[in-house]
């Protein structure tokens, strides 16, 4: 059973935990940060979550599904969609590798396999932005790293 300050402190920390987890997102390929620490912040904070409402709350309220046993949440519930997003996060990151190496060959010049490259555009309000291709492993990165984390969370706080 939670405590009525744990779940005030969680509805608090939760929605600063994602700021700051995209934060350290946006800002990892020319600052310490990246996918990997924003996938570790944002899995920390889905834990605080866990802690303060249990899994079921995730399973029922957020995602609407029926869930009663812990085999059932390990088969069906919401551990299948994280491994998912591991999957997902797996090919994102390989293709942004793929990237350099196809517009390398677009341009007619060798890239290596992880070369980034980056491009700079004109954004009404912002001004002059840097679109590198880092950010699309990065977020790979993330989406392993936060289905990786989530799915050994979820089934070990199932048992």
């Amino acid at each position: 059973m939670t405590t009525v300050i744990l779940r005030t402190v969680t509805r608090v920390v939760l929605p600063l935990g994602f700021v700051v987890s995209f934060a350290f997102f946006l800002q990892g390929h020319n600052l310490p940060g990246g996918g990997f620490i924003a996938g570790v912040l944002t899995a920390s904070v889905v834990a605080l979550a866990y802690l303060a409402y249990g899994l079921d709350v995730v399973e029922n309220d957020v995602f609407g599904r029926e869930v009663e046993t812990a085999v059932e949440h390990v088969q069906h519930g919401v551990v299948r969609d994280y491994q998912t997003l591991y999957a997902a996060g797996l090919a994102v990151a390989v293709a942004g590798g793929l990237a350099a190496i196809v517009y390398g060959y677009l341009t007619n010049t060798t890239i290596p396999f992880m070369t980034q490259t980056f491009r700079t555009a004109t954004v009404p309000l912002f001004g002059h932005i840097e679109l590198a291709s880092a950010v699309v492993f990065d977020l790979g990165v993330y989406a392993v790293v936060v289905g990786a984390l989530l799915t050994i969370i979820s089934v070990v706080g199932a048992e």
